[in-house]
C-alpha cells in the first residue's frame, strides 16, 4: 500500500515507503561468490520491537501494523522509485480537466487469496467502510471529499469530488480495498478479520504467535508475480540489545540499527563480510509534544522557554551519533513545503529562564525548582519502551531542563499500553514520540481543530483558527506556489505557537543479511521491491519455517 498516511513510529524507520527524495546512501559488503541467478526459497526473518496491534490497516495508527498490513493488501495506486505515482491494482485513470472526477481502470483477474475475484464491489466496499462513522478510523477525512462513488462495470470505479482536492489521487493508494464477500453485513472492530486477514499482497498472514512472531508465507498468485522469497517471519524483541544479538547469531536477517549500531558495533569485519547497511534520511520526524490542556503548557511563554532550554544538536551528536538533522517543523528539509526561515530556537538556558519567570515561574523556596502559586513545575515525559533513542533523548531534556529549574519525569511504556491507554485516552503531560509522513504535504488529520477526538492523530489538543484555514487553502488547490505559500505559513505559526518542540529528523539505518539478492535503494527506501528479493539456492538458510 501507498502510506501517504500518519503513523506512529514504534521503532527505528526502515520499511514504511514514505522517504526523503534525495541523499539515499548504501554501504554493501559481503556477497562474494555464490552468485546464481534469482531462486525461490528461504525466509527473511525481521526483527521489531514493537507488535502490530491489527491487521485491517484503516483501524491501525501504528507502524507496526502497517509493516506487516502493507504485505497483505494493496490500494489501487503507489509511489514509484522516482515518486511518481503509478497503478497497483488500478492499471490506469483518467482525471477530468477540473480535476474533480477520478476513472480508475482496475486490474482484470487478481484473485484474493481465497480464490475470489477482485472487482469494483470491493473498492467500493472499502470506500463506504471507512466513511462509515461506525468506523473508529482517523484516516476517512481524505474520503469525505468525495460527493460520489459509482461503480461503472465489475472493473471501473469512479469518483467525483466535492471540491478540489490536491492529494485525490493519491489518497487511493492509501484506500484499505477490502473483500466485500467476506466482511459485508459485519462490524470490522469485532470479527476475526484483523487477526486473520485475506488479502491480494505479495504474502499472506499465516500464524501469529502474540508476543512472539508474525509469519507470512508468499502468496504464489500475486498478480506481480510470486515473491521469491517464501516466508517472512516478523520476530518481536522488545530490547534493541537483544534483538542485536540475534542479529549476530543468525536468529535475525534484517532490523533498524540504531545509531550507536549503525557507527561502532557493525564496524567490524564480521558484518563487514556479512551484513548490507543502508542509511538514507525519511520523511518522519520526531519531537517533543505538549498536552495543551495542561495547566503547565497552555502559555505559550512555557512552551518557548522549553524550546529554548533544550540542546537539540547535542541530542542529535550524542544520541544519534550525528546519523540526523534538526527538526524546525513539520516538514523534512529539502522538500518543497518546507520553510526555511521559520522562527528558530537555539540553546538559550537564559532566555528560557526570562520567558519562564515572565509566565510566574519562579524558584521562591530555594530548591531548584521553579514554582507558582504554590506548585512545583514538574512533569513527566511519556514515551514508548524499546526506542533506546527516545530513551536516551529524554534522559537529556531531562537534564537540560533541570538546569533551568523544570524537574521532569521520564516513564517509559510497552508501545500498544502507550498508545491505547496514554495517546487515545489523553493521559499524559508530555510525549516524546515520532511522525512517519506522506509524500504530500497535507497534515489535515494532525492540526486541524476537528481532529481532536479519541483515536484522532491531534492528541495534543492544538487549535488554531488561521492554521485551520490555511489546511483548507492548501488542499484545495493545484497550485504548488499557493500550497507552498500556505504550508510556509502553517511552519511560521506552529514554530511561534511551540505546540511541538521538533526535535530531530533521523537517518534509517536498515541492516540486511548479505545473502539477499535483488535489493534495490531508492527514494521510497527498500523494501518496495520485497517480492523481487531473492537468495541464491546455494545460500539459502531456511527450507522450512523457521
Amino acid at each position: 500500500m501507498s502510506k501517504r498516511s500518519l503513523l506512529f513510529i514504534a521503532l527505528p524507520v526502515f520499511l514504511l515507503p514514505v522517504l526523503l527524495i534525495s541523499g539515499v546512501h548504501a554501504v554493501r559488503d559481503g556477497g562474494a561468490g555464490h552468485e546464481e541467478g534469482p531462486a525461490y526459497g528461504d525466509a527473511l526473518v525481521v526483527g521489531s520491537i514493537g507488535e502490530p496491534s491489527i491487521l485491517i490497516p484503516m483501524l491501525a495508527g501504528d507502524s507496526s501494523s502497517h509493516q506487516i498490513a502493507g504485505l497483505i493488501f494493496n490500494g489501487l495506486v503507489k509511489y514509484d522509485t522516482d515518486l511518481s505515482i503509478i497503478g497497483d491494482l488500478a492499471e490506469s485513470w483518467d482525471i477530468s480537466p477540473d480535476g474533480l472526477v477520478i476513472t480508475f481502470h482496475l486490474r482484470k483477474g487478481v484473485r484474493w487469496t481465497d480464490g475470489v475475484e477482485f472487482t469494483a464491489g470491493d473498492v467500493m466496499f472499502g470506500y463506504k467502510t471507512i466513511i462509515d462513522e461506525k468506523t473508529p478510523t482517523a484516516y476517512k477525512e481524505d474520503f469525505l471529499q468525495v460527493r460520489k462513488a459509482e461503480i461503472l462495470d465489475p472493473y471501473t470505479f469512479r469518483v467525483t469530488y466535492k471540491k478540489p482536492f490536491a492529494p485525490a489521487l493519491s489518497t487511493w493508494g492509501n484506500l484499505p480495498v477490502l473483500p466485500e464477500h467476506l466482511l459485508k453485513g459485519k462490524d470490522i472492530t469485532k470479527t476475526p478479520f484483523g487477526r486473520k486477514p485475506v488479502g491480494m499482497g505479495p504474502y499472506m498472514l499465516q500464524e501469529w504467535e502474540s508476543g512472539q512472531r508474525l509469519v507470512l508465507r508468499s502468496n504464489r498468485d500475486y498478480f506481480e508475480g510470486r515473491p521469491y522469497i517464501d516466508y517472512y517471519v516478523y520476530r518481536i524483541i522488545p530490547d534493541p540489545a537483544t534483538m542485536f544479538m540475534e542479529l549476530r547469531a543468525g536468529g535475525v536477517d534484517m532490523m533498524g540499527l540504531t545509531p550507536i549500531q549503525y557507527r561502532k558495533q557493525t564496524e567490524t569485519e564480521f558484518f563487514k563480510k556479512n551484513f548490507q547497511k543502508f542509511r538514507y534520511p525519511v520523511f518522519a520526524y520526531t519531537y517533543l509534544g505538549f498536552n495543551l490542556k495542561h495547566p503547565f503548557f497552555k502559555d505559550k511563554r512555557v512552551r518557548q522557554a522549553i524550546a529554548y532550554g533544550i540542546d537539540r544538536k547535542e541530542i542529535i551528536d550524542v544520541v544519534l551519533f550525528g546519523l540526523g538533522s534538526v527538526a524546525t517543523g513539520p516538514y523534512v528539509p529539502n522538500t518543497w513545503p518546507y520553510n526555511p526561515d521559520v522562527r528558530k530556537y537555539e540553546f538559550n538556558p537564559e532566555k528560557a529562564r526570562r520567558l519562564l519567570a515572565g509566565a510566574g515561574w519562579v524558584d521562591r523556596d530555594g530548591d531548584g525548582v521553579l514554582d507558582r502559586e504554590g506548585r512545583p513545575f514538574e512533569f513527566t515525559i511519556l514515551t514508548n519502551m524499546g526506542n533506546s533513542v527516545r530513551e536516551r533523548t529524554a534522559t537529556i531534556i531531562q537534564w537540560r531542563l533541570k538546569q533551568i529549574g523544570i524537574k521532569v519525569n521520564i516513564r517509559v511504556v510497552e508501545w500498544s499500553t502507550f498508545i491505547n491507554e496514554f495517546i487515545d485516552k489523553r493521559r499524559f503531560e508530555a510525549v516524546i514520540l515520532g511522525w512517519s509522513i506522506g509524500l504530500d504535504p497535507d497534515q489535515y488529520d494532525i492540526w486541524h481543530s476537528s481532529k481532536t477526538g479519541e483515536k484522532e492523530f491531534n492528541f495534543i489538543s492544538f487549535r488554531n483558527d488561521e492554521v485551520d484555514r490555511l489546511l483548507e487553502t492548501g488542499r484545495r488547490t493545484f497550485d504548488r506556489e499557493k500550497r507552498k505559500k500556505a504550508y510556509y505559513r502553517i511552519q511560521e505559526i506552529l514554530a511561534e505557537e511551540v505546540p511541538y518542540i521538533f526535535l530531530y529528523v533521523p537517518d534509517a539505518l536498515p541492516i540486511v543479511h548479505a545473502r539477499f539478492r535483488g535489493i534495490r535503494p531508492s527514494p521510497i527506501g527498500i523494501t518496495y521491491n520485497l517480492h523481487k528479493w531473492y537468495v541464491p539456492r546455494g545460500l539459502q538458510r531456511h527450507k522450512l519455517i523457521p
